[in-house]
């Protein structure tokens, strides 16, 4: 049997749910696309008013470029579609060094009746993060040419 005893100074370290990192602070966001009216502050502030949303259809990037290196410990992204009929999948990203590994995939089907909205929170652990990237397929069908839905986030948080 391992044991760690955790003292209170090592707990106060985890991230708690309060606290999420002021992303427009610390780093520079890369865009595929923007639709003037939902632009990328929207998904990045504290209070996640509106979101994101491409200004075309077919896959889209959001690429966070942070000015240091960070420490993340969770990531939380929302997708809402209120309207749509349709299968999503997104890759999240972390370059860490110069290594680029893939922190999650993730499909989901949305339905205005049934399933508007996506919640995924995950926890993990990466050190010295320079760059988070997330790509979006709104249809799954990793052909520009076929889609037929916009791509939107409606919040992306960082502890």
């Amino acid at each position: 049997m391992r044991k760690v005893v955790v003292s209170k100074s090592d707990e106060k370290k985890q991230p708690a749910a309060g606290e999420w990192l002021d992303i427009e602070k610390i780093a520079t966001a890369e865009i595929s696309s923007e639709d003037p009216a939902f632009p990328i502050d929207n998904a990045l502030d504290k209070t996640g008013t509106g979101g994101w949303r491409a200004s075309g259809t077919g896959p889209q990037r959001i690429r966070l470029l942070f000015d240091e290196p960070q420490r993340i410990r969770r990531i939380q992204l929302h997708f809402v579609d209120r309207e749509s009929e349709r299968s999503q999948e997104f890759w999240l990203l972390a370059l860490v060094g110069d290594e680029l590994r893939e922190v999650a995939r993730q499909q989901w089907n949305f339905s205005p009746n049934g399933a508007p909205e996506e919640l995924e929170d995950y926890t993990v652990e990466l050190d010295g993060v320079k760059a988070l990237e997330l790509r979006i397929d709104p249809d799954r069908s990793h052909d520009p040419k076929q889609s037929r839905h916009v791509a939107s986030l409606e919040r992306l948080r960082l502890a």
